[in-house]
């Protein structure tokens, strides 16, 4: 890590992007970037003040929906409007990517990195792992990725306070966090005066549950597919493995351990804004706690080291350190190396700062001490700082996510859950490779995964619930089942798409 930082502080200072740095040239920008995030990019500060950095001037088109940015990129694709000279926040999946460089609309922008774009060429270079992920398997580089060493994972968070309240240890096997959540359903955990309105363990679906997985050995994908460390690639649904950990949740649910509300789909409802109001939840399964409990409560909880099971520990990864797909340059552009210029800024920390923070002075202000806060309150950084000055939030965007930055922030709250988040990036793991496929193995496994999902996801919440017993019969029907949808099949695929890449 210490080699890395070194090497891109020199090619930071190398490429510095000052006022004015490259002749003035006008770009169309086309992209993706939900109305949810509040961000309009012709009036957003970062798209201004990247101009004022390197003199790019950039006609700005936001799509708002994914139904309108996906309508757009097909019309593209088949020629009926015209190519803008570069995708940002492009959400383009790895079969996109694929079939557009096919189709002659993307460049390969292999020969222009090291020349122009020399940070996200260090980046690549000081890990061959992100450089293969974003390398087709034909060898080009057509879609630059975010990249983030803290990119956020669906984590099991439990309340520290009433563990301590409890007298009781952190657990560590499935087993002791049962006994936990026991203790958190008999006891006044929050100190009210009921015994009733203490939930033990919340979540909000299916997929949510699949975390808690490890507690089994299992550490599988959405396609409920692993690789394991020869490279042979298996499903997980059908094991005996996934049978104990379905039958363990559905011991929590009937022991009503579990959020009765879990599957409701009403998460959102279920968040404690009031800070005066006692804390409810024992256990939560979400990227942060602040989805479920106000702010002030965000230091009662700690992610869950993950469970022990057979002597190991595996913890899902989510995405990895790399999304790819964000930002690509189309065949329209007629000047590549001013615009992987523009964009290798994003990869260098004073580039990441003004992408999540803005500017100093402005929406941020430098301590003494090397930390850093905001200038505005809450309210005003929800509300108009971050949609208006920032651009991180929302959909992927290119660059490189400094941990540094991240780290000095002069907020005890957040600095409580980035430290939880690291410590759980020692554990997990992506339990399969970053890959490509050919269109025919993503239409197929698209096709496979909608019929075995919908049926898998659904017959697992009836095994948790008890609407179906788990027993002998119920379970090998359901084995003959997702093996009647293809899921043999389904791990071919993958196992394939794995040998061709290596």
């Amino acid at each position: 890590m210490r080699k890395l930082l070194s090497l891109m502080l020199t090619l930071i200072l190398a490429a510095a992007m000052l006022p004015g740095a490259y002749a003035e040239t006008s770009f169309s920008v086309a992209g993706y970037d939900h109305e949810d995030s509040g961000h309009d990019w012709p009036t957003n500060l970062f798209f201004q003040r990247m101009e004022e950095r390197t003199g790019v001037q950039l006609e700005l088109h936001q799509y708002t929906t994914k139904e309108a940015w996906q309508a757009a990129k097909k019309q593209m694709l088949a020629g009926e409007i015209a190519l803008p000279d570069v995708l940002f926040k492009a959400d383009l999946t790895t079969q996109e990517t694929m079939e557009w460089y096919a189709a002659g609309k993307l460049i390969d922008l292999t020969p222009y990195l090291q020349t122009y774009a020399p940070n996200v060429w260090a980046l690549l270079q000081a890990h061959p792992e992100w450089l293969e992920a974003v390398t087709l398997p034909t060898g080009e580089i057509v879609a630059l990725p975010a990249i983030d060493e803290l990119q956020f994972n669906n984590c099991i968070w439990i309340n520290k306070v009433w563990l301590d309240r409890a007298g009781i240890p952190v657990p560590t096997t499935a087993a002791e966090l049962t006994e936990v959540l026991r203790v958190f359903r008999d006891k006044d955990m929050n100190q009210n005066g009921k015994k009733s309105d203490e939930i033990p363990l919340t979540f909000s679906s299916m997929w949510d549950l699949r975390y808690l997985a490890h507690a089994y050995g299992i550490n599988a994908n959405d396609y409920y597919v692993t690789m394991d460390d020869n490279g042979v690639v298996s499903e997980v649904l059908t094991t005996d493995a996934n049978r104990a950990f379905l039958g363990w949740l559905h011991m929590l649910w009937e022991e009503e351990l579990l959020d009765r509300m879990g599957f409701s789909g009403l998460r959102d409802a279920s968040a404690q804004t009031d800070k005066d109001a006692p804390i409810v939840y024992g256990v939560l399964l979400s990227s942060t706690p602040a989805s479920l409990v106000p702010v002030t409560a965000l230091k009662d909880y700690i992610v869950l080291e993950p469970l022990w099971y057979e002597g190991k520990q595996v913890y899902r990864d989510l995405t990895g350190d790399v999304v790819r797909g964000t930002f690509a340059i189309t065949t329209a552009c007629e000047d590549p190396g001013a615009m992987l210029a523009w964009v290798d800024y994003l990869y260098t920390e004073e580039g990441f700062i003004l992408a999540e923070a803005g500017e100093a002075g402005q929406e941020f202000s430098w301590n003494d001490d090397g930390t850093w806060l905001w200038e505005n309150t809450s309210e005003t950084l929800m509300k108009t700082v971050l949609p208006g000055a920032t651009l991180r939030s929302g959909i992927s965007m290119p660059g490189y996510a400094s941990i540094g930055f991240q780290r000095k922030i002069d907020d005890d709250a957040t600095l409580h859950v980035i430290s939880n988040l690291l410590r759980l990036k020692e554990f997990d793991t992506l339990p399969y490779p970053l890959v490509y496929l050919t269109d025919e193995q993503q239409t197929r496994v698209d096709t496979l995964i909608w019929d075995i999902g919908k049926y898998a996801e659904r017959q697992m919440v009836w095994f948790v619930v008890g609407d179906v017993e788990l027993n002998d019969e119920t379970w090998a029907a359901f084995c003959t089942q997702v093996k009647d949808l293809g899921m043999n099949e389904m791990v071919s695929i993958w196992q394939t798409a794995a040998d061709n890449q290596q």
